[in-house]
């Protein structure tokens, strides 16, 4: 039972069972659930969409997916509802459930999912023969992502309404101009997405040979760069400089091979985490990619002169070796030589032979010890003096190649910040 809803005093009693009664509306009358809600069938039903959008869930690039949750507010004109509130104690609403009468197949095209949650079991009638209906909805979603400028990206995310079997000359969708300036006040979360703003066009489609009114809502967003940034370009930077400072660690042993070999594979694992993120049927190269490939090409520049450098170094200290062996070689045949001599000079018969070969042999003596003092005097100033050749030469280009690696790197990294400066832009 209902009582007048003006506050004055009214013998009147009223209840939203009249109102049915008085419209004649029940699941049993076909009138209101069957068909259109139109006296003349050429007259187009005229439905008005608002969409709320109430948080951003998530965006997937690698599978291109948006996942919004919004409010749904559909509403049209059925010309065989109307009362006058006066007739029934000001009653102005009823809800009924949504079996009862007609509702528009309005679907969103995008929309790869049905949602979970079920739908709202009710819909308002008004005195003035308008039915609205309202859901809220989780909507799995396509969106063609354009991550080149990842991530500082923006992206634009689509949802259309049509009707499934109705052309324009039967359902016409309409935009509620309210929803798109109250969406900023709406929006509850927005966790990695910010929004910037949601614009809708209405146009006419040719669907299998079928004229249709499509209403699309086109929802802009921008990332929350931050995190990446921390968590992925800044660690990738530091491995750079680690690479730079890897010039301070002698050549002589392996350790500056092993260290910059262990800096290339964690530059590696960054970039096999970054192809996790990243869709593979993206148009261009985003620059995050080539921001990786780049240093990481910087970086294997520097291990191959490192493995250069070792291998110069290694082919001084070969030849070193065989300059000793020759020494070596030489000494003993020296020696050889004197036994010969000393074994021939003892087998001579004559006594005066033997004179001339004693005053020999003690001139000899004496010219090799004066040969070996200048061997001994040599040898020292050759230790203490200048390295091999090829060890002369690693030096000469370590400093080169430092040089042009640091520039190199400088030139690189202004050049990804000015290309993400301008796609900002």
């Amino acid at each position: 039972m209902f009582l007048a809803v003006d506050g004055e005093a009214s013998g009147k009693v009223c209840s939203y069972q009249d109102v049915l009664n008085y419209l004649n509306l029940s699941k049993s009358n076909e009138l209101f659930f069957m068909t259109r809600p139109v006296k003349d069938h050429k007259q187009a039903t005229k439905v008005s969409l608002e969409l709320l959008l109430y948080a951003i869930l998530d965006v997937r690039e690698i599978d291109q997916t948006f996942i919004p949750y919004v409010w749904i507010v559909a509403s049209w004109q059925n010309e065989h509802i109307r009362w006058e509130p006066d007739d029934f104690c000001g009653i102005k609403t009823v809800s009924l459930p949504v079996e009862v009468l007609w509702k528009p197949d309005i679907t969103i095209e995008e929309m790869t999912e049905k949602d979970k949650a079920p739908p709202s079991p009710l819909l308002t009638i008004h005195s003035n023969g308008l039915v609205s209906v309202q859901n809220d909805q989780v909507l799995v979603s396509t969106c063609r992502m354009h991550v080149y400028k990842f991530p500082f990206d923006i992206q634009s995310c689509n949802l259309s309404f049509k009707s499934v079997v109705h052309s324009v000359n039967e359902i016409q969708l309409v935009h509620d101009t309210h929803s798109s300036e109250d969406t900023h006040t709406m929006m509850r979360t927005q966790y990695e997405w910010l929004f910037i703003n949601m614009t809708v066009t209405n146009k006419t489609v040719n669907m299998f040979g079928l004229k249709q009114d499509v209403l699309i809502y086109t929802i802009s967003m921008k990332r929350r760069s931050v995190l990446y940034i921390v968590n992925f370009m800044l660690p990738i930077l530091f491995f750079l400089g680690l690479d730079l400072a890897s010039f301070l660690i002698s050549d002589s042993g392996g350790e500056k091979l092993g260290f910059q070999v262990t800096v290339l594979l964690a530059v590696t694992v960054m970039q096999l985490i970054l192809n996790e993120i990243l869709p593979s049927s993206s148009d261009r190269i985003p620059l995050i990619v080539v921001y990786c490939i780049g240093i990481f090409g910087l970086m294997m520049l520097s291990l191959l002169e490192t493995i250069l450098v070792l291998y110069l170094m290694a082919k001084d200290s070969q030849d070193n070796e065989t300059d000793k062996e020759d020494c070596n070689k030489q000494d003993e045949a020296a020696c050889k030589g004197e036994a010969v001599r000393s074994v021939s000079r003892k087998q001579g018969s004559s006594s005066q032979l033997m004179e001339e070969s004693q005053a020999f042999e003690k001139l000899s003596d004496e010219l090799r010890e004066v040969v070996k003092a200048l061997t001994l005097l040599l040898d020292s100033r050759k230790g203490e003096g200048k390295p091999g050749y090829w060890t002369r030469v690693t030096k000469t280009i370590n400093k080169v190649f430092f040089t042009f690696y640091l520039i190199a790197a400088i030139v690189f990294l202004l050049c990804m910040s000015l290309s993400w400066n301008n796609t900002l832009d």
